[in-house]
């Protein structure tokens, strides 16, 4: 049902209608905007991030042959939209660990060091990206475990990705994506969860297109601040406080030509109503939307 619930989530907000598409932009300019801000960079979605679940293989950003740019339709939010555990997307599961930002364990080869307090894992390669993940866990009382059960009530997790990927035209992409975010809440009888994070995506891609050579650039990053979801069992429910701030931005340069960038940031407040608030800043023009919750389209004036 999980699974569902994301992939469902995931595509609705993929699809938004052209309400917060950008039309300031010049519809034939190298750099697609819809490309280069809807998708993520190689590798970020093995992270903790706010932004919907990328399902596909790990690919990076493409620029388009000059003049045949192509808008694929509008989008509301950048990166493929939010995950479904900010926007009610996911029902509150039976036992440890269920629910929106739950914890569904780790690869059996990590280990702990009463050290540093953190449970490290191998690191696994695949596809040509690295990646590495440590955890901590503490109950209530702060008291370091060396390992989850139900009275675990803090989590931190922290990601690294790292490596290159080439595509089929042979362009290569180097990336460097991390996180770092924050539980509490999780032990059993808990009655709600509060999430703090951060996380941080860079992609430097070089290869051959019909214009010639390019460069391509992107970062793309967020920052969850005292985010509160409430718990119901069997339930889907959303966030009634905090913050969460994203911003992606993206460079293009063909050989012999200057380059070319967009910015996006968003900002998202939820205020314990059954509406969120968006504010988009795009190149530079802002626009404020609504996000009905749970699992709503944004709206923008």
């Amino acid at each position: 049902m999980r699974g569902v619930l994301q992939r469902t989530a995931a595509a609705a907000l993929v699809a938004l209608s052209v309400a917060c598409l950008d039309t300031t932009s010049p519809s034939k300019s190298v750099l697609s905007l819809t490309d280069a801000l809807v998708t993520l960079p190689a590798g970020f979605s093995s992270t903790n991030n706010t932004f919907a679940p990328d399902t596909g293989t790990p690919d990076a950003f493409m620029p388009p042959r000059r003049g045949h740019d192509h808008e694929r339709g509008g989008f509301g939010m950048m990166g493929g939209g939010i995950g479904p555990d900010f926007d009610g997307g996911i029902r509150f599961g039976r036992g440890f660990g269920g629910g929106p930002f739950g914890f569904h364990g780790l690869p059996n080869d990590c280990t702990f060091s009463s050290a540093t307090g953190r449970v490290s894992c191998a690191a696994v390669t695949d596809r040509g990206l690295t990646i590495a993940r440590s955890a901590s866990y503490t109950k209530a009382d702060g008291t370091v475990q060396s390992a989850p059960d139900s009275t675990t009530n803090t989590i931190n997790m922290q990601i690294q990705v790292t490596g290159t990927v080439t595509r089929r035209d042979s362009a290569v992409s180097t990336v460097n994506n991390s996180s770092d975010r924050t539980v509490s809440g999780l032990a059993v009888g808990s009655t709600q969860r509060t999430v703090n994070g951060t996380s941080r995506g860079e992609e430097s891609t070089s290869g051959t297109n019909a214009d010639g050579v390019f460069t391509a650039a992107r970062l793309v990053g967020d920052t969850t601040k005292g985010l509160i979801i409430p718990l119901e069992s069997g339930k889907p429910t959303y966030p009634t406080a905090g913050t969460v701030i994203r911003a992606m931005k993206a460079t293009v340069t063909i050989a012999g030509g200057s380059p070319t960038t967009h910015e996006r940031r968003e900002v998202i407040t939820y205020n314990g109503s059954a509406t969120a608030t968006i504010v988009i800043t795009q190149n530079g023009v802002t626009r404020t939307c609504s996000l009905p919750l749970p699992r709503g389209m944004p709206t923008c004036q």
